[in-house]
């Protein structure tokens, strides 16, 4: 069986968002799946997808302040026509990455105790953002 679709995630603040929900809520097919892969898909250059830590958003937090100071936004960037989170944005894409392939078994996304999917929003006032979501399985 294969499902392509796309999800669309409410806007974010610039930080780290835990967003394993909201995927799994627009993606009930995911239930009838016995063992498969579901393959994300960040349809943007200034945000980001990664496995991390899903309990304690002092996780989140530290991803924050550490990838703030990593790309200071004081950084004399030549890409600058959409303001100076533009380009500090498009960098950390580059850093972090838009794709995660995460296996499916047993009707469940198979990620570890402390895994949880996390959208990396590196502007300051960003619109919604759009994930192409393509699964492969074997039906329960």
């Amino acid at each position: 069986m294969w499902l392509s679709k796309s999800i669309q995630l409410p806007p974010k603040p610039f930080g780290f968002h835990w967003i394993t929900e909201e995927v799994t809520d627009q993606i009930p097919e995911i239930a009838g799946i016995a063992v498969g892969l579901l393959h994300l898909s960040l349809q943007h250059t200034s945000a980001s997808l990664s496995l991390n830590e899903n309990t304690d958003p002092r996780v989140l937090l530290d991803l924050r302040d550490l990838f703030r100071h990593l790309v200071p936004r004081e950084f004399r960037f030549r890409h600058d026509d959409e303001g100076p989170d533009d380009m500090p944005a498009h960098v950390l894409c580059a850093m972090i990455g838009t794709d995660l392939t995460i296996p499916i078994r047993a009707g469940s996304l198979a990620l570890g105790t402390w895994q949880g999917i996390v959208l990396g929003e590196h502007r300051d006032r960003a619109g919604s953002r759009v994930l192409l979501a393509t699964m492969h399985g074997q039906p329960i």
